[in-house]
């Protein structure tokens, strides 16, 4: 194993070991990078999550069961320039074909540019001859280029965990041209799907004019070559199946089937998010119990939504657009002893989320566009296999590619949800079982760990 190369991992947050709420947030992608860097030994730097007076460039390192962690801590102003600004305001709502809420401020921009800048000089020193980089998600595209800047020569590998958008959206985006150019600088490029590989593909080849391979997965520009690739992630499905023998789980899944009362439980679990449709899916809900009011008692929808980036004016909106929707469906609708939303502004514990999927007969996905999403395959994967619940997914989600035999729905359309709603609720035994056994296959067999191995055979394989 002594010629093996060393892994240094780079993101914007790390999943600390034993730090509350960071590895939790991470889930199973947490563990499989763990696992790797636990094979090829080596450390796993970012943001500590903590704001400073002033950026000072100290690192902070600890080594857990092998695993070596670096963090250092931004400033004021680089949380707000870089993360909550363009990272979070443009990038985010843009590459997720929401260039309504994308907005374009210089400074942000700059702030952007200036922090990859902070993560290149921070993490150069760390970084070895041999060892092979991955760098993660669309916080720190430009890093590459930073890194190339000073020096280095390593494989250095990028995968981005949200969709690439159409070519005529991005090139809305200022500058469009001098992000992909740094993109253009890893020697790997990994996507969630190849809906996204090819929007990539198609904005190299017309906006740059650089030479694509389709066969070869190739993208060749001013001399330098990059091998662009599909990914899609998956769950840590031993982890994730052995939950359902803990005393939480099954805690969990009985306190839900005793608060029903019988009512057939549809779930939505997601972050609290303008991308994940909360309220089309809520539009969808109220139009089902509009066309079938009697239903009331046969399903209850429980939301479970935990806030998210609340400095953002944007996620403070969708907060009270989604407590509005959900109190108009509540107030229409509910009897004495029953009401049909439940609306629960925290969250859960993976072994505590287990129970409550395994307890809904109905789990309700549905993104407006979403790179790939692992509540999906969670949900396929705590299923009862013998009395297993109906999948709804959005089309638009980069997981319906790889699960098509769940009921695919546009998320834009409260009637298309309401009629899948009611399929799912009338569906029997032997076709809910034959869709689950199809499902269930893809999650799992294409995990988290096939996805980690997989990329980094391929970064180790570029010379």
């Amino acid at each position: 194993m002594s010629d093996q190369p060393r892994l240094v991992v780079i993101s914007n947050r790390v999943a600390v070991p034993k730090a509350r709420g960071v590895a939790g947030a991470q889930g199973g992608l947490a563990g499989a990078l763990n696992a790797a860097l636990k094979k090829y030994t080596g450390v796993w730097f970012g943001w500590s999550g903590e704001e400073v007076d002033e950026h000072t460039g100290e690192i902070s390192t600890q080594t857990t069961d092998g695993v070596t962690t670096a963090t250092m801590d931004l400033s004021a102003r680089d949380i707000d320039e870089y993360y909550n600004g363009y990272a979070n305001s443009t990038l985010w709502p843009l590459f997720h074909y929401r260039l309504d809420l994308a907005e374009y401020e210089r400074e942000t921009g700059k702030g952007y540019e200036r922090v990859n800048e902070l993560f290149a000089e921070a993490a150069a020193p760390l970084i070895n001859d041999g060892d092979l980089v991955w760098v993660h998600d669309y916080h720190l595209i430009p890093l590459g280029e930073r890194l190339r800047a000073r020096g280095l020569k390593n494989r250095i590998g990028f995968f981005l965990h949200i969709p690439w958008p159409a070519a005529r959206l991005f090139v809305s985006l200022p500058y469009h041209e001098r992000l992909v150019h740094t993109l253009l600088h890893y020697d790997v490029v990994g996507f969630q799907t190849a809906e996204w590989l090819d929007s990539f593909l198609h904005y190299c080849r017309t906006e740059l004019g650089a030479e694509v391979d389709d066969e070869a997965g190739t993208v060749t520009l001013d001399g330098r070559t990059t091998l662009a690739r599909a990914y899609p992630i998956g769950i840590d499905w031993d982890h994730f199946s052995a939950l359902g023998a803990t005393a939480e789980a099954q805690k969990a899944e009985k306190r839900l089937l005793s608060s029903t009362r019988h009512r057939t439980a549809m779930i939505g679990v997601d972050r609290l998010d303008y991308s994940k449709g909360l309220p089309e899916r809520l539009d969808g809900i109220g139009r089902f119990f509009d066309q079938h009011p009697e239903r009331v008692r046969d399903l209850v929808f429980i939301q479970i939504a935990p806030p998210s980036r609340e400095d953002v004016d944007s996620y403070q909106q969708i907060r009270a657009e989604l407590e509005q929707k959900t109190g108009q469906i509540n107030g229409a609708r509910s009897e004495v002893d029953a009401v049909p939303v439940r609306y629960v502004n925290r969250g859960y514990s993976h072994g505590e989320l287990f129970g409550f999927f395994r307890a809904a007969k109905i789990g309700l996905v549905t993104p407006l566009r979403d790179g790939m999403n692992l509540v999906a395959k969670e949900y396929i994967a705590a299923q009862d296999p013998d009395d297993p619940g109906v999948l709804i997914l959005s089309r638009f989600a980069g997981a319906a590619a790889q699960l098509p035999d769940a009921l695919l729905v546009n998320p834009h359309s409260p009637d298309d949800l309401a009629h899948a709603i009611g399929k799912a609720l009338d569906m029997p035994l032997a076709e809910r079982k034959e869709r689950w056994e199809k499902l269930v296959v893809t999650v799992r067999d294409d995990n988290v760990q096939d996805w980690t191995a997989n990329f980094l055979r391929d970064l180790a394989a570029q010379v």
